[in-house]
Order: structure tokens, then sequence, then C-alpha cells
């Protein structure tokens, strides 16, 4: 069925968290809302100021991969840095969450028109509580907006490189051990999904299209059961929900909670009695 044949059901007034009728219209296939609005605004002035700071910085960046808007000093603490000396990363870390939380909204406002449930916006919110545990939450647990990081793309590779050595051997972050499994098995669990699709959907020549019954039929005989076709799309969001949020964990815990080497994390570990 052609989108355009039943969307006219869903297009209409009403569902709207707030203003009323305010810019509760559609652009094409885009829903606009009152939240679909202020996220541009933010969106526009964040990336507008990322690349104000690239033409005053000294000397100026205009190669994309280069371009580094830094967190204040730690000397600034929690307080408002000058514009030049991390004022900057402030303004446009406002501006981020600013813009993240409306998109948030508006995909409730749609969710809210189409009558379905907060699935979608709930899973955006897990990847919004990542990146706000690592420039607000972290940051105000240890003290200083200084703990955050960069916005630009090397330097922010080398943001993470450099905290994880702070702590030595990062990998033996139990945590970021949970989340790294919890991300390969969702692109496992979901490549596995994606593979028995295609298989059944493209078998040989002469063959005819294979239905879910065959693809339950498959995974009984390889591992004794099948989760369903509902039950894989559940799993992978559970997965990929948990792999975000456990990896907010991983680094909100290194420096507030722990500040030596995760190493030495282990060595209650070795002091089991089993070992003696």
């Amino acid at each position: 069925m052609a989108m355009l044949s039943f969307e006219r059901k869903y297009r209409v007034r009403g569902g709207t968290l707030i203003g009323g009728d305010l810019f509760d219209f559609w652009v094409g296939p885009y829903f606009v809302g009152f939240f679909g609005v202020m996220g541009a605004i933010f969106m526009t002035v964040g990336t507008f100021l990322i690349f104000y700071g690239a033409a005053v910085a000294t000397p100026q960046v205009w190669n994309p991969w280069l371009i580094n808007i830094a967190p204040p000093d730690l000397k600034y603490g929690l307080g408002m840095a000058p514009l030049k000396e991390g004022g900057l990363w402030q303004i446009i870390t406002i501006c981020a969450i600013g813009s993240f939380g409306c998109w948030i909204m508006r995909e409730v406002e749609i969710a809210r028109k189409l009558g379905i449930g907060y699935h979608v916006p709930f899973a955006f919110s897990i990847a919004v509580f990542a990146y706000v545990t690592l420039v607000v939450i972290r940051p105000v647990l240890m003290g200083a907006w200084g703990h955050g990081f960069p916005y630009g793309i090397f330097s922010h590779l080398d943001w993470v490189s450099n905290t994880g050595y702070q702590y030595l051997h990062f990998h033996y972050n139990p945590a970021h051990m949970i989340a790294v499994t919890l991300f390969f098995t969702t692109t496992f669990a979901l490549s596995l999904h994606g593979g028995l699709v295609l298989s059944a959907s493209n078998p040989g020549g002469g063959q005819e299209v294979k239905t879910p019954e065959y693809e339950d039929t498959y995974f009984r005989d390889i591992i004794g059961y099948s989760i369903g076709t509902l039950g894989i799309h559940r799993l992978g969001l559970f997965l990929a929900l948990a792999a975000g949020f456990w990896s907010a964990v991983c680094i909100v815990i290194s420096g507030p909670f722990w500040n030596r080497s995760w190493a030495d994390w282990w060595v209650w570990w070795l002091m089991l009695p089993i070992w003696s």
C-alpha cells in the first residue's frame, strides 16, 4: 500500500504537546510541529557557533576534520567561561541538548498522532542520555566542565584515547566490558535475523519464497529455539538500548567513582577463597 493512501488518516490537527495548533502541519513526508521548529533553531545556532569558533581560532581552521571546540579549562570549574576559552563549548552544548530534547518530543507527538507506543522516542532518549552523561553528568560529578569531550572529529578521538590511558587499562572497566559485549551481541543477533530473512525471501531458482514458519523451523533445528519474528525485533531493541545505557555507565563511573587503574579493581577476584 502506498504511503499517501493512508497518511491522510493521520495528518490531522491535534495530538501536540504545546502551543495548541502552533506549527501543527506537515512539509511533504515530514511533520514540523513546535518542537520541530525549536529543534531546527537549536541545531542552526549550534552549527553556526561551531564554524564561528573555527573562524576565530588562532590559527583559523577551515578543514572540517581539524575543527576543535574545546571545553573550558579546569580552572573555571562549573562556572561560565569566556567565549573563546570554552564559553562557545558551553553554549553549543546547550544547543545540542535543546535540539536532541526537541527531537524526542517531536517523536512523541508523531507517536500520538499515529496512535502507536513511545518506543522510538524512548530509544532515542537512551542515546541522548549517553551524550548528556559525557558533557553534563560526569563533568558535574567531577567538578568542572573541562572534563567534557571537545567538539571535533580528531580532537574527540584524542579525548577518547587519552581518557582510556588515564585509567591505564580501560578495557578492564566492568561496565565497558558489558557495553562492548552488548554492542557486538546486537550486531550478531540482527545480522542473523537479516541473513535469515534474505535467505527466506530469496530462495534458489524455481523455489517458492519461504514463510516465517520455515524461519522458525530453521532456528529450532540449529539452536533448539526460535524467538519468533516479533521477538527478534524486541530482543534487538533491548540489546541496543542496554548497550547504550552501559556505555554511559562505564564512563560516568570512571573518575567520579574510580580514579585508579581499572586492572586494580579486579583485585577482589584474586582474593576469593576459591583460589586459596
